[in-house]
């Protein structure tokens, strides 16, 4: 049985609204994607990285 997404609480990079970001604690090491902000519908690049400690994300804005 595959476990259920982990969420993420994190800051939107553009409006600084607090959202929570899905991830899978099962992947690879590190992954980047994109994904809209639910709030202000701007796009994020998410970058996730997973150790054995446990899984990472950090936000970051698609225009830097």
């Amino acid at each position: 049985m595959q476990p259920f997404a982990e969420a993420a609480t994190q800051l939107c990079p553009y409006c600084g609204e607090e959202v929570e970001v899905d991830v899978d604690p099962i992947g690879a090491s590190s992954e980047s994607y994109i994904e809209d902000c639910p709030v202000c519908c701007r796009p994020w690049n998410v970058h996730v990285s997973r150790e054995e400690d446990g899984v990472s994300v950090h936000l970051g804005r698609d225009d830097d």
